[in-house]
C-alpha cells in the first residue's frame, strides 16, 4: 500500500482541556459536534474542574454518536494538561487536533486541515496551523492575530511560537515525536515544542493565512493572543526579566537530551549552533546566533532577538 493511500485514512483525535470552562464550553462542543468531517473521536482531560464542567461534558456526550473519552488531567496547568493528553499511548488516530476550551471552530476547520495533510507522505511529520480570528467575551470579532510571512522553520522555532496549539492539526508521525519527549520534561508551552518537534525533524510545517478559529479573548485566559501594543510591551518585559531565556532553557535543555532521535543532522548542527548564545563571551553568543540563523517573523522582533542575544537574555 502506498503512502498515499494510506492518508486515506482520517480519523482525527480531538484532544480538549477543561478547567473550569462552563462559561464558553457549550459554545466550544456546538461547533466541534457542527463540523464537516466527522470521522473523529473526542478526548477530554479535566484538571480537576469544581464548576459545571463535567455536568456539561456528560450531557455532551450523551447525545453525541462519535467516541468520547473522559480521562483526569495531573494538575500542572493548561500546558502540563495538553502535554499528558497528547502521550497518552492508547489514543490511536491518523490526525490529532488540540482544542480549548472556550474557543469556536467554523464548520469546515478540520476540513480545510485534513486538504492541506493530502498529498503529503504519511511517513513524514506534518503540522497545520495558523492565524486566528479574535473575539470578545461576547463573540464580537476584536481583531486578529498577526500575520507571519517568512516560512516555519526550525531556526525561527528555535526562538518563537508562530500559531496556537488551538489551530494545530499534526499527523501520526508528527504525534510519534511528542512520544520520544520524555514524560517528566517541563515543556512550557505544547505549541510551541509542537512547531520545534516537527520543524527539527524536517517535517512539514504550515502556516495558514486565512484565520482557522475564533480565539476567544477574556479574563481567564491563560494565554492571550499575540497581537497589539499591550503583548509588544509584555514580551518586552519578559524579555527584560529573563522570562523568555528561563522558556527557552527549559525548552532546549529537553531538546538537547532527545536531539538525536528527533532532530536532522543539518538541525543538529543548526541547534550546537544556537547553543552558544548562552555563553559568557559576548562575541561567541553573536557568532552562535548568526551560524543558527535564528530569527523572528519580523524586523522589530528581530532586532529585540539580537539585543537579547547580546545581553545574554536568551
Amino acid at each position: 500500500m502506498t503512502a498515499t493511500k494510506k492518508k486515506m485514512k482520517q480519523h482525527v483525535a480531538i484532544l480538549m482541556c477543561t478547567y473550569n470552562g462552563a462559561q464558553y464550553l457549550e459554545a466550544q462542543l456546538a461547533s466541534v459536534l457542527r463540523q464537516t468531517h466527522t470521522d473523529w473521536s473526542l478526548w477530554v482531560s479535566d484538571d480537576g474542574s469544581t464548576d459545571e464542567t463535567l455536568v456539561i461534558l456528560e450531557k455532551f456526550f450523551r447525545r453525541l454518536k462519535q467516541p468520547f473519552f473522559l480521562v483526569q488531567g495531573h494538575c500542572r496547568g493548561a500546558a502540563g494538561n495538553f502535554v499528558s493528553l497528547i502521550q497518552r499511548e492508547n489514543i490511536e488516530a491518523d490526525y490529532f487536533s488540540f482544542c480549548d476550551q472556550d474557543d469556536v471552530w467554523p464548520p469546515d476547520k478540520l476540513e480545510r486541515a485534513l486538504k492541506w495533510h493530502d498529498g503529503l507522505s504519511a511517513e513524514v511529520p506534518n503540522l497545520y496551523g495558523g492565524r486566528t480570528r479574535l473575539v470578545d467575551s461576547d463573540s464580537n470579532v476584536i481583531g486578529y492575530s498577526p500575520l507571519f510571512s517568512r516560512k516555519p522553520s526550525f531556526s525561527n522555532a528555535l526562538v518563537q511560537s508562530v500559531m496556537g496549539g488551538n489551530t494545530m492539526l499534526m499527523n501520526r508521525a508528527a504525534r510519534a515525536l511528542w512520544l520520544k519527549t520524555p514524560r517528566d520534561a517541563d515543556i512550557v508551552s505544547h505549541d510551541w515544542w509542537s512547531y520545534i518537534l516537527v520543524s527539527g525533524a524536517s517535517g512539514n510545517v504550515h502556516y495558514a493565512t486565512v484565520p482557522v478559529l475564533d480565539y476567544r479573548q477574556h479574563d481567564a485566559n491563560v494565554f492571550g493572543a499575540n497581537t497589539g501594543w499591550r503583548a509588544r510591551l509584555i514580551r518586552l518585559w519578559m524579555l527584560a526579566n529573563g522570562n523568555f531565556r528561563e522558556w527557552t532553557d527549559k525548552l532546549t535543555g529537553v531538546l538537547e537530551k532527545i536531539q538525536n532521535d528527533v532532530l536532522t543532522p543539518e538541525n543538529r548542527e543548526v541547534f550546537q549552533d544556537f547553543q552558544q548564545v548562552h555563553s559568557d563571551r559576548v562575541l561567541a553568543r553573536l557568532k552562535g546566533a548568526r551560524k543558527s540563523a535564528v530569527h523572528r517573523q519580523t524586523g522589530a522582533e528581530n532586532l529585540g532577538l539580537w539585543l537579547a542575544v547580546l545581553l545574554k537574555k536568551i
